[in-house]
């Protein structure tokens, strides 16, 4: 199949960006042709060595946008997503391609196909939601049901379930998300070798709701009986965040924490990951019920146990033992669940469940999950 991917959100890195090379590679590997869609100033982050066709008009960013100036950049956003939905759907009747997939969705961009020629495609299209919460939820299903006569319109959730809070609908599509693997770096290279130290890495973008700082205090707080030490990573998108990063370096640095303030993409992301023996996410928020967590996924893509908040994705740790979990915000049982993880962590076996959780969510599984939406009626 000639496989068209939609994309209108531009991002200098993240797993965004990590997603649509899962769906490019892994397709190709099918045996599908891939093709990128996107507006006509769109910058790509990777090259995804994939044909790209440019549709007209540009992408309306929000970045810095407050006030009424935002509500009228959420018109022009609108206007520019209908645009763009008619040059596809032309491209579909064109026959320029077999089947779509917007990667990444929101019950606004099928709210949007009822007033759109797309919702007609002749072919497949499958709109790809990474996670509903309890508010959207009745917004999503509302505007999923009035595609329910568009058969070529899949809405489709990333989830763990096989319905949304007890709602079910046949066209609706719910699948697990894919783990995000090393792709650029060969992993034997950073076998572990016998190390007297464990390293823990903590990585992704800084933001305050991961309450870093409350999480140092609580780790210099704990009693290990082995070594150990922390590399902490932060990527900073804001100047007010890269500030207060920076503060909490100053403040941090020198007491068995290595720091590293800068944006990692590609090999250098891989290599990083594959220099620590484990990944710690002690960050807590709502959302990580309902919406999966990227670094969860590629601390089981990279074979990493990790140390998590009891929110992130719970049906990951009921099936798999791949780490430990501590009650969600609780700095108490942060602590507990660190010196239990870092105590006993020689005696402790991962890999076997690292090894089945890795299975059941791989790329290449979630490809073919994929491929049998648009070629099942």
């Amino acid at each position: 199949m000639r496989i068209a991917i939609f994309e209108n959100i531009m991002t200098p890195g993240g797993h965004e960006v990590d997603f649509n090379r899962i769906l490019s590679e892994e397709l190709q590997r099918l045996g599908h042709e891939v093709v990128f869609y996107v507006p006509e100033d769109f910058v790509f982050a990777l090259d995804y060595h994939t044909r790209v066709v440019r549709l007209r008009k540009q992408v309306v960013s929000y970045t810095n946008v407050k006030g009424l100036k935002r509500l009228w950049y959420t018109v022009r956003r609108e206007r520019r997503r209908q645009s763009w939905y008619r040059q596809l759907y032309a491209a579909a009747r064109a026959g320029e391609f077999d089947a779509l997939i917007i990667p990444t969705s929101t019950y606004r961009y099928l709210r949007a196909l009822q007033h759109n020629v797309l919702r007609h495609s002749p072919v497949p299209v499958i709109f790809i939601l990474h996670g509903i919460n309890p508010g959207e939820a009745p917004k999503f299903l509302q505007a999923a049901d009035n595609l329910r006569d568009c058969p070529n319109i899949r809405p489709t959730v990333l989830t763990f379930t096989d319905n949304i809070f007890g709602e079910k609908r046949p066209h609706i599509r719910t699948i697990y998300p894919p783990t995000f693997t090393p792709r650029d770096v060969d992993p034997a290279e950073f076998a572990q070798q016998p190390n007297d130290v464990l390293t823990i890495g903590f990585f992704g973008q800084y933001r305050r709701e991961k309450h870093l700082e409350a999480f140092l205090d609580v780790y210099l707080q704990g009693h290990y009986t082995r070594p150990v030490k922390l590399l902490v990573q932060g990527a900073t998108m804001h100047p007010e965040d890269a500030e207060d990063f920076e503060r909490i370096i100053v403040k941090y640095q020198g007491k068995g924490i290595e720091f590293l303030h800068k944006g990692l993409i590609g090999a250098e992301w891989q290599r990083a990951i594959l220099s620590v023996d484990a990944l710690l996410m002690p960050y807590s928020a709502p959302r990580y019920r309902y919406h999966w967590g990227g670094m969860l996924f590629t601390a089981i893509g990279y074979h990493k146990p990790v140390v998590a908040s009891d929110d992130m994705n719970p049906e990951v740790f009921e099936t798999y033992h791949i780490g430990e979990t501590f009650r969600s915000g609780d700095m108490t049982d942060l602590r507990r669940a660190l010196e239990h993880f870092i105590n006993t962590y020689d005696a402790t076996h991962y890999a076997d469940e690292l090894d089945k959780a890795s299975a059941a969510y791989a790329p290449e599984a979630f490809a073919a999950r994929i491929e049998k939406i648009l070629l099942t009626q």
